[in-house]
């Protein structure tokens, strides 16, 4: 079972200690910042830690944090969020800690408020996700080939909460390493305590508008294991096998070089 908490570090230990490091990577201005490492592949072999990271947005990073960042030795950022919500939120301070930045836009809009009931349906959800896989496969080639080049790593890729266009591309790259669907899916299932941690930000800081932070946190709260399972489901039946999108994004010597630099000895 995968476990978000599990050797947790605490902020000052960011290099790896003794055993495997935490998962969840505290900060203040992130609440969804986790280590894609230590995944078990169907051959046995591992994932490595503090080298591939999945986020919510990093556009609120404190001092601190950039700190972390550092220590961390971030060298690329992929940005998956739309056009307009880099500019009217900010992005990565690249001016604080130079990193490789790529805006990659997994979709071109967000949900209106209309459709945002829906995101509790895992089948709707998983249409979705989907969606990005059929409509912005360049997208996903150009973010593949990103943190395939050389000195890209460790890098970390986001969107504004962590869950969904993250969670489409972190899914996608842990089933090109060989990690089974139930630990994609496991994975997925972490990012439940984070959007609770979301709500009660969004809550503290926007006192005024409770009610609509209210109505909108089914949407926002809602992390259905079933979704990815759905998600994945859908690829493969469409491509025949994880490697059968990996020919149709034309990316098997990107994923390749990643399974080289990514992936521990059996």
């Amino acid at each position: 079972m995968v476990t978000e908490y599990e050797s947790v570090e605490p902020r000052a230990g960011t290099d790896k200690p003794a055993g495997s490091p935490g998962r969840l990577v505290a900060l203040d201005g992130c609440v969804n910042f986790r280590d894609l490492g230590g995944y078990r592949t169907a051959t046995g072999r591992q994932t490595r830690w503090r080298r591939l990271f999945r986020a919510d947005g990093l556009n609120r990073l404190s001092p601190e944090d950039v700190a972390v960042m550092a220590g961390l030795g971030l060298s690329t950022v992929i940005d998956l969020r739309t056009r307009e919500e880099a500019d009217q939120r900010g992005s990565f301070p690249v001016d604080q800690l130079p990193v490789r930045y790529f805006g990659l836009p997994l979709t071109d809009v967000l949900p209106s408020a209309d459709q945002l009931p829906d995101w509790q349906e895992a089948s709707y959800v998983a249409s979705h996700y989907f969606g990005m896989v059929t409509g912005k496969g360049p997208v996903l080639a150009e973010a593949i080939t990103a943190l395939a080049s050389d000195g890209a790593l460790p890098a970390v890729m986001h969107c504004s909460a962590g869950k969904d266009r993250t969670g489409v591309l972190s899914a996608l790259l842990l089933a090109f390493l060989g990690v089974p669907d139930r630990t994609i899916v496991e994975d997925y299932a972490l990012s439940a305590s984070a959007m609770e941690r979301l709500f009660a930000r969004l809550q503290a800081e926007h006192p005024e508008a409770g009610e609509a932070v209210t109505r909108y946190a089914p949407a926002i709260l809602h992390v259905a294991p079933e979704t990815m399972e759905r998600f994945l489901a859908a690829v493969r039946a469409e491509y025949g096998s994880y490697d059968g999108l990996i020919a149709e994004l034309d990316v098997a010597e990107p994923v390749q070089r990643l399974r080289d630099t990514l992936l521990g000895p059996v």
